[in-house]
């Protein structure tokens, strides 16, 4: 047969082989580099590859400030005062022309400074494809090096590099160098990059997820300071965290009653098949019976753990085994030692440090260099014996603590024997109260955790029975946090809802695999005790069931919160923020606005547009408050402009704010340190003096820029007073207000009289149709995936809430009660 007969259109010939170049195999393929691009992972990896560089620096010894800031506009920029990366030319560059070391290490793959030991002894980059990653999956990527008494920049798009300068060395040869834009006094380098949205479609930077991973570096560097700016939402936090990995673990200990006082640490260098492999442990145990182990390898984080946890478990299990039997706990106790039991309560965190880490992927949550078991074992199990023999007190309550893990295992073996049914995945010995679905395919089926035989009952009669099944679940059921395993077993709830499920429980008889439905939706009534119960069940999955979590198969029903009539029209809304859109349209129908000497009326679409950037306006006044006085920011959104590039305009700026109030009193003054132009503002409010100092940096913030370019269009188009009206013929009301703002409000307080609302707070208040129509049907509901973006952070929040330790959760609550704005008591 000819070949012809074979390659036709649509198959496979020498044709479809390709070849990418540079980095256009990191936009084909991003997955392979830095994770899924989908759940936010991806996204994230982004900035932790660029913040990775600053923490070598600081490893280095050459930084000890680091900058994070999320804008405004969904950018990110990562700024440190290291040595700046090398921007001049790289002589043997395979190129013509030749290029800057900065351009080069942004646009070639597998190119950087740390493949040999000169620059970076260890570091968390090493195959060179961090930042070029980064560039090539950015929209636009700004870099600024201040290195050697100026300042160097860079400008690319989609990993290309724009207004490429070209300059003819002494020798002849053709050379891009990095832009020079002026004199610095300064060193260090800052990456400002936009993600793609054609890589990254719905996403944005969660600060929680941020400030998880800069907290975890600034307590594996002590020295190093990292501050993390969001100007979407003005939060700040600095994290500067001393203790190193001991620091760590009473942290991560937070809200737990430690078994002993005193943290067990261990450091050395040991040489394990001809590497140096620099190893940093601590360990302390709780009362509580969850493991959390936290891994790192060059200060990046191992999710998976790897060769030096397992070198850990190993010291660990061997030294506190040959102690117990010397104390001769085994017979004393009448019980066996697994491994699991060594670890019951364990918060331990590793960091080790080598010259060439082998990960499994890019993403680095797996280290497979089998250097790092070796010498982990070996430091940890020398300096865990000498501590035993040190702090007798501390052994002793430790071994205690694991002969009750132990027979609290064997406790709980029994308890499974005598509940252990027939599979459940073949449908035999299904709980009575369970109304099950009819699909066997798990990927196609799904369960809702109903709080109550109420609202169980219309879940039963409005669902869907093909693929959606229904467990009621009576009361609260069992809080696990205060529980031990053979108790969690002997919990009827909790046993119908495992046996429902049919993955098991336990870390003998779990197996993720076998469950019965793909997700799990926690339905309940939003009021305190719906919110208690969801609670309680996520502390179920989370400790005892957290790998279906980690898969992605735990959702959080989200049924309406409104019901709302205008008109003869109905509809259901899911929270305030969803009503006051719904109540921003009725408001805008039938309404016009206009300058009041005649001017045309905005009508529309374009009234609708006005609106939203009126919103969008006062939200970032919102965010300013805490910086600025409000008479200030009104007067910014009515168009006065705030300037303080000279005295001069300055003074200007305090003469228009102090003739809009007799309360006001503004000043210019030029700072002495900065040269910078300061304005001070003065209010009288019930008696009292607010005071506030407004410098450039605030001018220059993104929220600022957007409530004075708001303010300055919404001036130009609408002038002075304004007319604003709604409706049609007789039913036509005008008013006339001082500006925009103040029409925006008189039409939503109009449109409010007109409108009727119902606040549900129970399933049981709708019937089976509306239960389908507005939070089981696939077509209209809203879920929310549960996640763990910050696995430290949500071990203390379950902790501080559902533990026995009151004082952490009285601090809980002083802290956070007052941004409660609605209690249901």
């Amino acid at each position: 047969m000819a070949e012809s007969d074979i390659v036709g259109a649509g198959d496979y010939g020498a044709a479809q082989i390709q070849i990418l170049e540079g980095l256009e195999a990191v936009r084909k393929r991003p997955g392979m580099y830095i994770g899924d691009t989908a759940d936010g992972s991806g996204l994230h990896q982004l900035a932790f590859e660029v913040v990775d560089n600053a923490v070598d620096e600081a490893m280095a010894g050459h930084c000890d400030f680091a900058l994070v800031t999320v804008h405004a506009d969904g950018s990110l920029s990562v700024e440190d005062n290291g040595r700046g990366i090398p921007v001049d030319i790289k002589l043997d560059d395979r190129h013509e022309p030749k290029r800057s070391a900065a351009e080069i290490a942004l646009t070639e793959l597998h190119a950087g400074g740390k493949f040999d030991q000169n620059s970076y002894k260890v570091s968390g980059g090493l195959h060179g494809v961090g930042v070029s990653c980064v560039n090539a999956l950015s929209a636009w990527l700004r870099l600024t090096v201040w290195r050697g008494g100026h300042a160097h920049e860079l400008a690319f798009e989609q990993g290309m590099l724009q207004d490429r300068i070209i300059a003819v060395t002494e020798a002849g040869i053709a050379v891009s160098p990095a832009r020079v834009t002026g004199k610095a006094d300064r060193r260090g380098t800052r990456v400002h990059f936009m993600p793609d949205a054609e890589v990254f479609h719905h996403g944005q930077f969660s600060f929680d997820v941020l400030a998880a991973r800069l907290r975890e570096l600034s307590f594996l560097n002590d020295g190093l300071i990292i501050r993390l700016v969001d100007e979407r939402s003005g939060k700040q936090e600095d994290f500067a965290c001393a203790g190193g990995v001991k620091g760590f673990v009473a942290y991560a200990n937070y809200g737990k009653r430690a078994v002993h006082e005193c943290v067990f640490y261990a450091s050395g260098v040991r040489n394990s098949g001809g590497v140096d492999v620099s190893v940093e442990a601590a360990m302390q145990w709780n009362d509580a019976y969850a493991e959390t182990s936290l891994c790192f390898t060059n200060n990046i984080a191992q999710r998976d753990g790897g060769t030096h946890l397992t070198g850990l478990r190993a010291a660990t299990t061997r030294v506190l085994g040959k102690y117990a039997q010397e104390l001769d706990l085994l017979k004393k106790g009448g019980v066996s030692f697994t491994g699991e039991d060594f670890r019951e309560g364990l918060v331990c965190v590793i960091n080790v440090k080598l010259p060439d880490p082998k990960f499994g992927n890019q993403t680095k949550d797996k280290l497979v260099s089998v250097e790092a078991r070796g010498a982990v074992e070996d430091v940890v199990g020398t300096a865990l014996a000498q501590w035993l023999q040190e702090q007798p007190d501390a052994a002793r309550a430790i071994c205690e603590k694991i002969v009750g893990a132990a027979r609290s295992r064997e406790a709980a073996r029994r308890a499974r024997e005598m509940t252990r049914r027939k599979s459940v995945f073949t449908g035999a010995g299904l709980p009575g109260k369970l109304a099950d679905c009819q699909a066997r395919d798990p990927a196609r089926s799904e369960i809702y955790l109903v709080e109550g035989d109420s609202a169980g009952g219309s879940a039963k009669q409005g669902r869907d029975r093909a693929f959606q099944a229904i467990l009621p679940l009576r009361g609260k059921i069992l809080n696990v946090e205060r529980a031990r395993y053979d108790k969690v077993l002997s919990s009827g709830e909790i046993m119908t809802l495992v046996t429902a499920l049919g993955c098991g429980i336990g870390p003998s008889d779990f197996r993720a695999d076998k469950l019965r439905y793909h997700r799990i939706i926690l339905m309940t009534d939003a009021d305190v005790d719906g919110a208690h119960i969801r609670t309680l069940l996520l502390t179920f999955f989370y400790r005892q069931m957290r790998e279906l979590i980690e898969r992605g198969h735990v959702y959080i029903a989200q049924p309406p919160l409104y019901k709302v009539r205008h008109g003869k029209t109905e509809r259901y809304v899911k929270d305030d923020a969803a009503f006051a859109a719904w109540l921003l349209g009725i408001a805008l129908h039938e309404a016009s606005v206009r300058a009041s000497n005649d001017g045309e009326p905005i009508v529309g679409d374009a009234l609708a547009a006005l609106a939203r950037e009126c919103q969008r306006a006062q939200a970032a006044m919102q965010r300013l408050t805490a910086k600025v006085d409000r008479v200030v920011l009104d007067a910014v959104l009515q168009g006065i402009p705030v300037r303080l590039d000279s005295l001069q305009a300055a003074d200007e700026t305090a003469r228009l704010l102090m003739m809009r109030s007799r309360d006001v009193q503004a000043r210019a003054e030029r700072a002495p340190d900065t040269d910078h132009v300061l304005l001070h503002v003065t209010r009288r409010y019930l008696g009292n003096e607010k005071r506030c100092t407004i410098d450039p940096d605030i001018v220059l913030g993104a929220d600022f820029q957007v409530l004075a370019g708001v303010g300055a269009m919404l001036a130009a188009r609408l002038p002075g007073p304004i007319i604003v009206a709604r409706g049609e013929g007789e039913r036509r009301r005008e008013r006339a207000v001082s500006g925009f703002p103040a029409a925006l409000e008189w039409l939503l307080e109009d449109a409010s009289r007109t409108v009727a609302r119902q606040r549900y707070k129970g399933l049981g208040e709708m019937n089976p149709q509306q239960l389908w129509e507005t939070t089981m049907d696939p077509g209209a509901r809203s879920l929310l995936q549960v996640k763990v973006e910050d696995a430290i952070a949500a071990d203390r929040l379950f902790s501080i809430l559902m533990g026995d330790e009151v004082g952490p959760r009285r601090e809980y609550i002083e802290r956070y009660g007052s941004e409660v704005f609605e209690l249901d008591v």
